[in-house]
């Protein structure tokens, strides 16, 4: 490693680890350290989903000094972030914690949702804040709070998100920033402030809220911080954006008609534009990336873990083999493209686009008697796949989708590449090498120190990949082709209809 390399750290905080990685700037060796280290996902009651703020720091903290020291002699110029979207938690006035972090997986505000959207407000809320009506939301989450946790809610006189803890515990500066304001619920997303209306249904006022910063304002490395991790005082901290508009940063897919696809437990399929945009039916978000980029998109909560289910239900001999994702997808891959009619609507878990109604379940259609398991479980992957290319439609309505940069472990399997690509039916390359959202926080602060004069030669200049990129894209058949477009052509009609029927009883299934 060169001595003299100057690097920039990336930090990427998500729902169950912290990743940091330092990155060499202006072509010096790409990424020269990297360090996770995982937290819990509590469940203390039916549907909660929440985490210690403590343990989450002491992550980052591990995570930031093991990364430092690997670099040897190279200099640090500086740090950006990435956290994770939706999350709260409350504190006192000095600065504790009264609340565990509330995550985006968290759906005990599932009454407060289905109240708004059938008092009719969810349009009109999704197009002032950019976020879908959700119990994901930290709006309905605020709501909730009030109305169960009263006594709870008068004490608290800070609430806040995951970036604003972390950036507060760095900096001792208590603030948020454009992008994961744009996620609260409660942000108008013209006047970039927050939201009158928006706050009176949360049942708290703005001076409880932290200011929100642009996604490129700098602080500075507190000095306690600084000397646990091996970093000096003052070293320029960015502010930085949130994981998901970061992603299509990170992947390249931050230019007209080229859609960032995300892939893990979960799933997301985003596009940027140059100002807030939204489609007519109220189906995707709108979230900043900076002042003047943002992204619009839909994520999907049943993504990965709906072939692990399948998979421990319909074959659960191959998953107690040990070789569970292997066998089960060669198992999958037997049954024909289509399943033989067989479709899932894979909502396992309390689902988000392209409805936004988390009370729906899942179901498979088309039930014969020669459907064996291997349809089930393929049936799955086609399932999830069909989901996301109901997210590719809507943006499509509002600027093309031309085509798509792809990342996320499940794209490691072929079965998984084949399926998607031909689903969307559009060229796809699968960004195998990306750093993800650590590398696209890294790029955004390399940007915000004034390292570089626009994003695309920042991201350059970390290592990251080129927006005209001669990736492969993901060969399919003309047979899968045509199987997968009568699918798509049924399944956005299915879907609206689906929930018609399945709100009779889905009140009443456990979530």
């Amino acid at each position: 490693m060169n001595a003299q390399a100057d690097v920039i750290i990336g930090i990427d905080v998500g729902t169950t680890a912290a990743k940091v990685a330092a990155f060499a700037l202006n072509g010096r060796g790409g990424e020269l350290g990297r360090a996770l280290r995982e937290y819990r996902l509590e469940q203390p009651e039916p549907g909660w989903q929440v985490q210690d703020p403590a343990a989450v720091l002491a992550g980052i903290e591990n995570a930031v000094a093991d990364c430092v020291a690997q670099l040897g002699d190279a200099r640090v110029v500086g740090m950006s972030l990435s956290t994770a979207m939706h999350g709260l938690v409350g504190l006192d006035a000095q600065y504790r914690p009264l609340t565990p972090l509330v995550t985006w997986a968290d759906s005990r505000a599932r009454g407060e949702a289905r109240q708004v959207r059938e008092q009719g407000l969810a349009r009109e809320l999704l197009h002032r804040t950019g976020t879908p009506v959700h119990p994901m939301s930290p709006l309905l989450k605020l709501m909730w709070f009030s109305r169960h946790e009263p006594a709870l809610a008068r004490q608290v006189r800070w609430w806040i998100g995951l970036k604003d803890y972390v950036l507060h515990y760095l900096t001792g500066e208590l603030v948020t920033e454009l992008s994961s304001a744009s996620a609260t619920g409660m942000l108008s997303v013209q006047r970039r402030d927050w939201d009158a209306d928006a706050l009176k249904l949360a049942e708290i006022n703005g001076e409880q809220l932290p200011p929100v910063l642009p996604t490129t304002a700098v602080l500075k490395l507190s000095r306690e911080v600084g000397r646990r991790v091996g970093l000096p005082e003052g070293l320029p901290v960015a502010v930085g954006a949130a994981d998901g508009p970061l992603g299509n940063l990170g992947t390249g897919a931050i230019t007209p008609g080229v859609a960032g696809l995300s892939l893990g437990t979960s799933g997301a399929v985003r596009m940027v534009v140059s100002q807030p945009s939204f489609d007519a039916e109220g189906r995707l978000f709108c979230y900043a990336l900076t002042d003047d980029i943002w992204v619009i998109g839909g994520a999907i909560s049943n993504g990965g873990i709906t072939l692990r289910w399948a998979g421990e239900t319909f074959a659960p001999d191959l998953v107690a083999e040990g070789h569970a994702d292997v066998d089960v997808l060669e198992l999958a891959a037997k049954a024909p493209a289509g399943s033989d009619g067989l479709l899932m609507l894979p909502y396992v878990l309390s689902e988000r686009a392209p409805l936004w109604n988390p009370d729906l379940p899942g179901a498979y259609l088309g039930i014969r008697a020669h459907h064996t398991r291997g349809h089930f479980v393929r049936a799955a992957i086609e399932g999830v796949c069909l989901q996301l290319s109901t997210i590719v439609d809507a943006l499509d309505s509002v600027a093309p989708v031309q085509s798509i940069r792809a990342t996320g472990g499940p794209f490691r399997s072929e079965l998984w590449r084949r399926i998607m690509a031909a689903t969307l039916a559009r060229p796809m390359s699968v960004e195998t090498a990306a750093g993800g959202t650590a590398l696209g926080a890294a790029a955004l602060g390399w940007y915000a120190l004034g390292g570089a004069s626009s994003l695309t030669d920042a991201l350059a200049a970390v290592g990251g990949p080129k927006l005209d990129s001669s990736a492969p894209t993901v060969a399919v058949t003309s047979a899968d082709l045509a199987a997968y477009v009568q699918l798509r052509a049924n399944v956005r009609a299915l879907i609206d209809g689906y929930e018609e029927f399945a709100t009779m009883f889905a009140l009443h299934v456990r979530p």
